[in-house]
């Protein structure tokens, strides 16, 4: 016996509908942040003559674009399952994330080209304003609160792209803080630490970008998840009742969800309905116990058909009802249809007679030694069990 079990994945619309109006609401702060700063950074920075500041304005400015990228995603990824998107449309916040790296691998790439040029003509390079300083130093408390204030959201919500784009506001800090040593250092004479501070700050943005894109191109290969949260997920199938052991369990993300694929084994005699329900217990076993898990697809197989096999195809039911029509003859009435069981490379069937009809021993017995003949002569047969049945 073997079947899928699922659901339609969407019952959490209006749950992620209210997360992406936190995610928003945390964006337009950032937004807010970056604007006011990109303006002053570009502004002071040209003012004073620090390209490391200019630069790390353009740095700022890109978070911007990076910003309205989160905003476009987290509305669209927050669309429920569609015809198109059967899965929903949680790779949004994938694609985003991969574009936003590529900009930043760009973005770092040019400073640290542009910071080069300069380090090889510093006697030509104007005099630097103390005011390039200051803005330095208010710049990087404004990204290391914007950090702490994005991260906690990100965490609360578990989404991946929030936290790609909280820690992006760390590594500005972070580009902020070498940026006022180095204005700091060539103020004290050392001209050279200002471009210097320019190109540490591009490879930060270029190594920040690269992590980012290559994060979400493992996800769009399908990277499964970590083996401990697998291990977990198939402790959980397997302490389903009636599963007797799992394999081929695998995983794969979509954005800050999960989904399962799981064949497990259960007993080859019970009924379809019932493998039916225990595939749908795993399911609602994982998804209750797995936050993260949006859906699990269960295929059930057999006890047996794990086992070693001689690659005999059996025949369908069609081929098993004429036989077994033959084997009985014309004058056995059946008071239900026969059920078969493939196990391992033979087919057991159980016969439901009429109760009126098996109260004749002599006629039954014929029957059963009959029936004890044909399927010690074939190979297709394990069982044929004559049961009378006395409810109608």
């Amino acid at each position: 016996m073997s079947f899928d079990a699922s659901s339609p994945v969407g019952a959490d619309v209006s749950l992620d509908a209210g997360r992406a109006r936190q995610a928003q609401r945390a964006t337009w702060v950032s937004i807010a942040v970056n604007v006011v700063l990109t303006v002053f950074q570009i502004a002071v920075g040209l003012f004073a003559h620090a390209q490391s500041l200019v630069a790390d304005g353009m740095h700022t400015l890109s978070d911007l674009v990076g910003d309205f990228m989160v905003m476009f995603a987290s509305r669209h990824g927050a669309n429920p399952a569609d015809e198109r998107h059967p899965y929903g449309h949680g790779r949004y916040e994938t694609a985003a994330s991969m574009v936003l790296g590529l900009i930043l691998s760009g973005v770092g790439a040019g400073f640290l080209l542009t910071a080069a040029v300069r380090m090889q003509s510093l006697d030509a390079l104007p005099e630097l304003h103390p005011a390039a300083l200051w803005m330095a130093l208010i710049t990087l408390a404004g990204k290391e609160g914007l950090f702490r204030y994005m991260l906690a959201v990100a965490q609360r919500l578990r989404s991946p792209m929030l936290v790609a784009n909280a820690w992006h506001a760390r590594a500005d800090a972070a580009s902020s803080l070498v940026v006022a040593v180095g204005i700091g250092g060539s103020l004290l004479g050392y001209r050279f630490l200002e471009p210097l501070a320019a190109a540490l700050v591009g490879f930060m943005i270029l190594r920040m970008g690269a992590m980012l894109a290559y994060e979400a191109l493992r996800e769009l290969i399908d990277t499964g998840v970590d083996p401990e949260e697998v291990a977990k997920i198939r402790e959980t199938v397997t302490g389903t009742c009636g599963v007797i052991d799992v394999h081929d369990l695998r995983t794969r993300r979509m954005a800050h969800r999960v989904l399962v694929d799981a064949h497990v084994r259960v007993d080859a005699r019970i009924s379809v309905s019932e493998g039916h329900r225990i595939a749908e217990l795993a399911r609602s076993r994982v998804r209750a116990s797995h936050p993260d898990v949006l859906d699990v697809l269960v295929h059930v197989d057999t006890e047996e058909e794990r086992a070693g096999s001689t690659g005999r195809i059996l025949p369908g039911r069609a081929a098993l009802m004429e036989e077994l029509d033959e084997i009985l003859g014309d004058d056995v009435p059946q008071a239900a249809p026969a059920v078969f069981h493939y196990v391992g490379d033979q087919v057991e069937a159980e016969v439901y007679l009429p109760f009126d009809w098996c109260v004749d021993s002599a006629r039954l017995e014929n029957l059963q030694e009959r029936v004890r003949r044909r399927v010690e002569a074939s190979p297709c047969w394990g069982r044929i069990a004559l049961l009378c049945r006395i409810a109608p």
